[in-house]
């Protein structure tokens, strides 16, 4: 049988800069598609961070905007109460959204602010050399932790979902993976879901998706995404914390 892949409409027909084997390129094409399906593509703006994906809107055929460190949130803020007709897109990594803007997710989902959080975390710092992420991992080696992550010195993980569904305002929390197909197809049902629920003013939706970065971790692709199922997975539980219109309408 003949696979067909498909480049979405919404994504631009341009090579993109990501290192073989990374989780983004997945994730972008997951959007596009969703994008595509859900016919908004006029009506998008897609909110960068700073880091790996800090060129984001280079590769979508729709709107998007640049934000300072951490501040992507506070720029989706601003973006959909003045255009509230808009579809807004976060796109954040680990170290962008759970260190320099912890009080922008916080008090973002606090609020139940109308957008959509794709969070991706990779357990580390990519851009900027491999340094340790407030994601990483116990026992993880980086630039900064080469003996491994140690919670006396520096802590425990940050577990985002957990963290938010603390709060009382958020819409709709899941934390999903691109490290095989079955988790990719729950992944762009999860974005899906989320995009949905933004255009049905359902308030703050945030999927959190463990994604790959073999070149900091230092190994092969494919031995990247098993270490996502054995080790990230199993600190960060994939699975639903809040679905606040779990019903037939939204399924």
């Amino acid at each position: 049988m003949n696979i067909v892949y498909r480049r979405p409409e919404s994504l631009k027909k341009k090579t993109m800069h990501y290192c073989p084997g990374c989780g983004h390129s997945i994730i972008h094409k997951l959007i596009a598609s969703v994008i595509d399906e859900l016919q908004i593509r006029e009506d998008t703006i897609i909110v960068s961070p700073v880091g790996c994906s800090v060129l984001i809107y280079d590769y979508f055929e729709c709107d998007g905007t640049e934000s300072a460190h951490g501040r992507a949130q506070a720029v989706s803020t601003g973006l959909k109460r003045v255009q509230p007709d808009k579809l807004v897109i976060c796109y954040q990594g680990d170290g962008d959204l759970a260190a320099i803007g912890t009080s922008e997710t916080i008090h973002s989902a606090n609020r139940g602010e109308n957008f959509t959080v794709i969070f991706v975390n990779n357990a580390i710092y990519g851009m900027t050399g491999g340094q340790m992420a407030p994601t990483t991992l116990i026992g993880q080696k980086t630039q900064t932790s080469p003996f491994g992550r140690d919670p006396v010195l520096a802590g425990y993980p940050l577990k985002m979902c957990e963290l938010l569904n603390q709060l009382k305002a958020p819409a709709y929390i899941e934390r999903v993976s691109v490290h095989d197909v079955k988790n990719t197809i729950k992944t762009q049902k999860a974005i899906k879901k989320g995009l949905s629920y933004q255009m049905n003013g359902m308030g703050y939706s945030f999927i959190e998706v463990l994604s790959m970065c073999p070149t900091n971790w230092g190994t092969a692709p494919v031995q990247a995404a098993q270490w996502v199922k054995e080790h990230l997975a199993s600190y960060y539980p994939l699975g639903v914390f809040r679905d606040n219109g779990a019903s037939e309408e939204y399924k």
